[in-house]
């Protein structure tokens, strides 16, 4: 897994103004230098969410991310959740493999929706579980990578007691010395209590909100697909070390038994926002 001091360089190669720099200036780190090189990168923000998966309401909690890698062992947060990759970087091609651990905070509580909130509060899922991948590097300059990920989560806890599959595709590309970007493609499989927990009405939830939503059984499939974006500015004047800034956002558009769940096609919408904004420092 290149991280975001790798993608950093690449535009240098391809300006001029660095081409023109006088010869005695030291040379680029090459990637497999920067590559084996200890990192970590704190980012503190904002977010914007639905007040629950399928919600048209929205609010804004606090964000925070981590990344880094050390001894060739990398680490990532995507979410809620930590991703450790165990495979070392070695070239053009790497294999990434690790385990997953996170919380699914799909929960119904303090939302807005009147109707909604009269159905059971959900519990926190407790998911576990593990990725693999292959990353391309260098596709269109030195410090690109094109990914492809697998990950499979299940809730240990008492919650959905149900799987997750998430295979995504994740392109990131340096634009200039001090500013990266990135997009992603991505689905979500779930399994049949998945689907009832978050989305099926049973009969006596359907009293309980006086059939304003009607009794409805879900089944487990493809929830839905997403893309996303981001972008990254140091204002230090170098990616590899100091303060930028960061904002990303994603769009997901639920499918099938999930957008006719009546709390998504009464009360909510198929179209999911997030988006993210602040301040990161990378040592």
């Amino acid at each position: 897994m290149r991280t975001f001091a790798c993608l950093a360089l690449a535009a240098c190669l391809a300006s001029p103004a660095y081409a023109q720099s006088p010869p005695a200036a030291p040379p680029l780190p090459s990637p497999e230098e920067l590559a084996a090189k200890d990192t970590v990168t704190v980012a503190l923000g904002a977010a914007i969410v639905p007040d629950y998966e399928g919600s048209d309401d929205y609010r804004i909690v606090p964000a925070g991310a981590i990344r880094g890698r050390y001894r060739g062992i990398s680490f990532t947060t995507r979410g809620t959740y930590l991703y450790v990759d165990v495979m070392p970087d070695r070239g053009k091609v790497d294999f990434n493999l690790g385990p997953i651990a996170g919380v699914r905070l799909n929960r119904r509580k303090n939302i807005e929706d009147d109707v909604v909130k009269l159905l059971p509060n959900l519990k926190r899922a407790i998911e576990v579980g593990g990725f693999a991948g292959v990353s391309v590097n260098g596709l269109t300059n030195p410090y690109d990578t094109l990914s492809f990920r697998l990950d499979a989560l299940y809730d240990v806890g008492s919650a959905h007691e149900s799987a997750v599959i998430s295979p995504t595709v994740e392109f990131s590309t340096p634009v200039s010395k001090t500013t990266y970007v990135g997009a992603s493609l991505g689905a979500d499989f779930v399994g049949n209590k998945y689907a009832d927990y978050y989305f099926s009405i049973s009969p006596a939830d359907s009293l309980t909100t006086g059939g304003l939503l009607p009794a409805y059984d879900a089944d487990g499939g493809l929830k839905n697909w997403k893309i996303g974006a981001f972008v990254n500015q140091s204002l230090s004047g170098n990616l590899l070390n100091g303060f930028s800034l960061f904002a990303l956002g994603n769009y997901s558009r639920l499918v099938g038994d999930f957008k006719r769940s009546p709390v998504v096609s009464d009360r909510g919408s198929a179209s999911q926002w997030v988006g993210a904004l602040g301040l990161a420092y990378t040592w």
